[in-house]
C-alpha cells in the first residue's frame, strides 16, 4: 500500500499526521505547545511544522461543504422534524437565514485564521533553521500556496478581510487589525501563488505524495485570475498545467475510490487515512447519508447518517440521460433493511467500504484535472468565444461521461454549457457557490437563487412531515452574497466594520 506523506503511524495527533514515527521522532515534544523560539530549528522540525499545517486542513474540509454546496442549489437537507437544534446553525446556511451570530460562520472564520497562525509563524522561522535550501524552498512554496488558498476562500466568503502575513507579536495587536479591500487581498493571493509556482516541484517522491505541487499552484492561480475576469493570465496559467502529465481517468468512479488515491487526475487532494484509530480519517458519508437508514446505506448495523448535504431535486434533474456520472455521484434513494425503497437521495461519491465504524479512507478532491479543463474552456470562451480549443476541453469531460460532444453554440450558450458541466462533473466537491458567484452578476444571482428557493418550498426534496417553512426560508437577499463578520470578532476588535445588510 502506498505511503501518503509518510503516513505509517500517527504519533502526535493531527499535527504530525504526515510524518514517519521513528524512535527519535517519538521523543520530540509536541511543537503546538512550544514557543516558536524553541522550535523550527532542525530540518525535521521544519518538516513537522509544515506537516502540521496540512493536518489543520483536514478538519477544515470536513465542514467545507456547508459554505459551498449546502448554501447553493446543489444540496439541501433530510428534514428532521424531531430535532430542530440545527435551526440557528446548519439550517441557517441552507435557508439563507444566517446572521453575525450564526455559529458555523464563526467557526469558518476562526478556523481559517487559526491555520494562518501556523503558516505565518513557520514562514517567519524558515530562514533561521538549519534545513537544507531545498527543504526551505519547498516549505516556503507549500506554505504560501496554503495561505493563498485560505485567503481566496476568505475573500470569496467575506469580501474585505484582515490580511496578516507575519506572526502577531502580542495579543493586543490582534485587536487592532482592520479589514483590507478585496483588491489588496487578491494582490496578496497572487503574490503568494506566483512565489509558490516558482518554488514547488512538478511532483514529489512516493513518501511525500499529497503535498502541493507546481500544478496545484498553477491551477489555483488560473482559478484566481478567472474569478477576477483576467482571462489571458488565467489561460496562461492553466495551459501550463496541461503539460505537466495530468490526464482524465477512464472511469469516473475510479476518481473517488480510496484504493486509487493521488492518481493522474488528482492535482491536489486533502489527505485522509482510514482503517486505523489514529484520528486522521474522513467521515463524509456519515454526514451525508440519510437519517434513519439504519445500516442500509452505511454498512454497519443500525448506522444512520446525518441527513445533511442531500442532493436537491434541482441537481438530480440537471443530469442528461445516459450520464455515467450520475450513479457515482448520487443515489436517488435506497432500499431499507425491510426491502422497502426509501426515496431520500444522498451523495454517493464518498460512499466506500471501510473496516471501522465512523472511520473512512476517502480523500477530498480540491483540484482535479477536469476542473482545469473546464476552467480553460470557460476562459477561452470569455476571451474569444467558443473556439475549437474551448470545445475540445469541454468535450473531453463530456466524452468520459458518455455524452455526445457539443458544437455550434454561441458565446452565451457555451458559457451556460460550461457552468452546467462544472455543476455535474464537480458535483458536491465544493465548487458550486463560487462558480455561481463568478458567473453571475448580483441581481442575476439573487433572482436565480430565489427561483430555486420557490421550487424547493413548493416541492421539497425531502418531506417536512407537515411542518411548514418559516417565512424567511429560501428567500435570498443581495447582501447575503457575502457572509457577515462574526459578532464576536466585531466585539473584540473595534476597528472591524460589519458587511452591509447585517
Amino acid at each position: 500500500m502506498k505511503k501518503y506523506m509518510h503516513i505509517k503511524l500517527v504519533c502526535l495527533g493531527s499535527l504530525l499526521a504526515f510524518t514517519a514515527c521513528d524512535e527519535e521522532f517519538l521523543n520530540k515534544t509536541d511543537p503546538t505547545v512550544l514557543v516558536a523560539d524553541n522550535f523550527y530549528q532542525t530540518e525535521n522540525q521544519v518538516i513537522q511544522a509544515v506537516n502540521g499545517v496540512y493536518g489543520q486542513l483536514r478538519p477544515l474540509h470536513l465542514s467545507q461543504w456547508q459554505y459551498t454546496e449546502f448554501i447553493s442549489d446543489n444540496t439541501t437537507l433530510h428534514f428532521n422534524p424531531g430535532n430542530r437544534g440545527q435551526g440557528p446553525a446548519l439550517e441557517a446556511l441552507e435557508f439563507w437565514q444566517y446572521n453575525p451570530a450564526t455559529p458555523n460562520i464563526t467557526n469558518l472564520y476562526n478556523s481559517t485564521y487559526g491555520v494562518m497562525v501556523n503558516v505565518n509563524t513557520t514562514l517567519q522561522k524558515l530562514p533561521e533553521s538549519v534545513a537544507s535550501e531545498a527543504i526551505k524552498t519547498r516549505s516556503e512554496g507549500e506554505l504560501k500556496f496554503i495561505r493563498a488558498y485560505l485567503y481566496f476562500h476568505l475573500v470569496q466568503h467575506f469580501g474585505d478581510v484582515i490580511v496578516i502575513t507575519e506572526p502577531v507579536a502580542a495579543p493586543a495587536e490582534a485587536f487592532e487589525y482592520e479589514r483590507q479591500p478585496v483588491e489588496t487581498v487578491y494582490q496578496q493571493i497572487l503574490s503568494d501563488l506566483n512565489a509558490a509556482v516558482n518554488a514547488l516541484p512538478v511532483s514529489h517522491d512516493s513518501d511525500d505524495t499529497g503535498r502541493v505541487t507546481k500544478g496545484a499552484a498553477l491551477s489555483l492561480l488560473g482559478k484566481v485570475h478567472l474569478t477576477r475576469g483576467d482571462y489571458g493570465p488565467a489561460i496562461d496559467a492553466l495551459n501550463q498545467v496541461t503539460s505537466l502529465g495530468y490526464d482524465l481517468l477512464t472511469d469516473y468512479a475510479d476518481v473517488f475510490d480510496p484504493q486509487n488515491k493521488n492518481h493522474q487526475e488528482s492535482v491536489w487532494d486533502i489527505q485522509y487515512q482510514g482503517d486505523n484509530q489514529f484520528g486522521v480519517n474522513s467521515n463524509f458519508i456519515y454526514t451525508f447519508a440519510p437519517r434513519e437508514s439504519f445500516g442500509a446505506v452505511i454498512d454497519f448495523p443500525g448506522q444512520e447518517g446525518g441527513g445533511w448535504n442531500t442532493p436537491s431535486k434541482d441537481i438530480i434533474a440537471a443530469y442528461e440521460e445516459g450520464d455515467l456520472r450520475k450513479e457515482v455521484s448520487l443515489q436517488e434513494g435506497y432500499t431499507n433493511l425491510d426491502g422497502t425503497y426509501v426515496g431520500v437521495p444522498f451523495i454517493n461519491k464518498f460512499n466506500h467500504p471501510h473496516s471501522i465504524r465512523g472511520v473512512t479512507n476517502d480523500n477530498w478532491p480540491v483540484i482535479r484535472y477536469s476542473d482545469v479543463l473546464l476552467m480553460l474552456a470557460e476562459a477561452l470562451n470569455e476571451q474569444d468565444g467558443p473556439t475549437g480549443l474551448a470545445y475540445g476541453y469541454l468535450n473531453q469531460v463530456r466524452d468520459r461521461a458518455g455524452l455526445e460532444p457539443l458544437s455550434g453554440l454561441g458565446q452565451e450558450a457555451f458559457r451556460e454549457a460550461v457552468l452546467k458541466e462544472r455543476r455535474i462533473e464537480l458535483a458536491f466537491e465544493n465548487h458550486r457557490w463560487f462558480d455561481l458567484k463568478r458567473t453571475m452578476g448580483t441581481q442575476e444571482l439573487v433572482s436565480f437563487l430565489n427561483d430555486y428557493g420557490l421550487r424547493e418550498r413548493a416541492d421539497p426534496t425531502t418531506s417536512r412531515e407537515g411542518i411548514p417553512f418559516s417565512n424567511g426560508d429560501f428567500i435570498f437577499e443581495a447582501h447575503e452574497i457575502l457572509f457577515p463578520i462574526p459578532q464576536d470578532q466585531i466585539r473584540i476588535n473595534s476597528a472591524l466594520r460589519q458587511n452591509p445588510g447585517y
